[in-house]
């Protein structure tokens, strides 16, 4: 009885040197795609967002005004969720960062609070749903732009 020997073929699962990998062209495609036109803001921010609108062939801007209360920061799909109130009903819009109908983002004022999610804010009504400011005093004022031109030599 002879033996017989079945060779198998080495198998380099679809690898070819020097190609790269799918996460690395992810990787490749996000970078593109970020954009840092947007001044910095966080969660607790009133912030104008002003965006691109297309009716027919004309094209206009138009301003939605709230409160950030969710920052999502991850690569190409980096958004966050703006919530204001419309006529006594609560409206929340998603904007991603690198989205082209986001045309600017004005900081209005910044808030004071301890969460990176402000979903609790749905829930509260009238006054309770309030965010604390951040008031800046004129001597505080004067001390920043003291530093800003200390800074500066």
């Amino acid at each position: 009885m002879s033996k017989i020997v079945i060779k198998r073929k080495k198998a380099n699962k679809g690898f070819i040197k020097g190609q790269k990998s799918l996460a690395d062209k992810v990787a490749l495609v996000e970078k593109s795609t970020m954009t840092t036109k947007f001044p910095e803001f966080r969660a607790g921010d009133t912030v104008k967002v002003h965006v691109r609108i297309k009716e027919g062939e004309k094209e206009r801007i138009q301003a939605y005004e709230g409160l950030v209360i969710a920052l999502s920061n991850t690569g190409g799909s980096k958004s966050f969720n703006v919530r204001k109130m419309s006529h006594g009903v609560g409206v929340e819009r998603i904007f991603l960062f690198t989205s082209p109908k986001v045309a600017k983002v004005d900081v209005l004022q910044r808030g004071k609070v301890r969460r990176a999610k402000l979903y609790y804010i749905r829930e509260l009504e009238g006054r309770a749903a309030k965010i604390e400011r951040e008031v800046e005093t004129q001597a505080q004022a004067a001390a920043s732009a003291a530093a800003k031109e200390a800074a500066k030599k």
